[in-house]
């Protein structure tokens, strides 16, 4: 389990989580069924983005308090939701211990914004995020818990918590029941003020798409830094594939005891869409020949190699026009674990 100070970014984690798994995705066969011209989840946007930095290239959107409710879904067993509680976890136990917080029950609602590194590398993709989350919390036993090894700054009538760290963290309570949590560079000016302007309408466009999913991520993907794309030189054919993307959208609804994970790239041309859509088939090809071989299938455990297979398996890719769909169907056998982790 993740240590403590993880935990108060466990959403981020499973957004990421989601959208790795929707990349593996990549890996598969192609069907033939055009998108459908009315955007995927058109709907209101949550309010609580409203919270949120507006120069984010990427959001993210979790409503927990729904996915709670679904037993049966893999996405709330991957959160805790179902089954054991990771309180059992010594570590996260404290933790809860301490604030009075557990995210499994406390928590409903969770908003993300994320800025990618200027370079890819050890320390991941991202190097700040905001998180605005929304639920139940004992302001008393957070902040004392911060306290231990933070301190406190006061700008105008706010109080706002920095806890050191790698990277330093800052939060602040904007109401009984909801926090906003920074982390990264200048935590506690990615806190705000932040102008009162509508997103741009490319981000907010993007927004629509997903906006009535129970999960949903968005990035804006035509203004990154262009050291972003070093990690890809080595690659060139996947360095003009992430080039030609503009825009990238995740939903997750729940399907019964399935969830089902759809993943939109929105290129700068047609042919750049049907040029992606290829390459993606290409690699499905990779992929299916990287798992016949004994020696890549060896260095996975049993639950690895049974997860690349459905993957590869069951994901679907369209197109139309200027957009790559991707479309998963997770399920609980997908997620599920044997107890064992041998090698093959």
């Amino acid at each position: 389990m993740p240590t403590p100070a993880t935990k108060r970014f466990a959403i981020v984690a499973i957004v990421l989580v989601c959208l790795a798994a929707a990349a593996a995705g990549f890996y598969l066969h192609r069907a033939r069924r055009p998108l459908p011209a009315a955007a995927a989840n058109p709907g209101a946007a949550p309010g609580i983005l409203s919270e949120l930095p507006l120069d984010a290239p990427g959001l993210a959107y979790i409503d927990v308090a729904a996915l709670r409710k679904l037993q049966g879904s893999p996405l709330a067993a991957v959160l805790g939701l179902a089954g054991a509680s990771p309180a059992s976890d010594r570590d996260y136990a404290n933790f809860v211990r301490a604030t009075g917080f557990d995210y499994t029950r406390d928590l409903d609602k969770a908003a993300i914004a994320f800025w990618p590194a200027s370079r890819i590398g050890p320390a991941g993709i991202f190097d700040r995020g905001v998180v605005v989350a929304e639920g139940r919390f004992d302001r008393a036993k957070i902040e004392a818990y911060a306290l231990r090894t933070g301190h406190v700054i006061t700008r105008g009538s706010e109080s706002i918590y920095v806890v050191p760290g790698n990277p330093p963290d800052a939060f602040e309570f904007l109401s009984p029941t909801r926090i906003i949590l920074a982390s990264g560079k200048g935590p506690v000016s990615l806190l705000g003020p932040f102008q009162s302007r509508p997103r741009d309408p490319a981000t907010q466009a993007l927004i629509a798409r997903v906006s009535a999913a129970s999960l949903f991520a968005v990035a804006r993907t035509d203004n990154l830094p262009p050291t972003f794309y070093d990690f890809f030189r080595s690659y060139p054919q996947l360095e003009q594939l992430a080039r030609n993307i503009q825009g990238l959208t995740l939903a997750g609804q729940p399907k019964a005891s399935d969830l089902q994970l759809t993943l939109d790239a929105q290129c700068d041309s047609m042919t750049h869409a049907i040029e992606t859509s290829t390459l993606l088939d290409g690699l499905r090809m990779i992929g299916s020949m990287a798992l016949s071989d004994p020696k890549t299938r060896r260095e996975m455990t049993r639950d690895e190699v049974a997860l690349a297979t459905a993957v590869l398996a069951q994901a679907k890719l369209t197109h139309q026009d200027r957009w790559v769909r991707l479309t998963l169907d997770v399920t609980p056998t997908m997620l599920g674990s044997s107890g064992a982790d041998p090698k093959q």
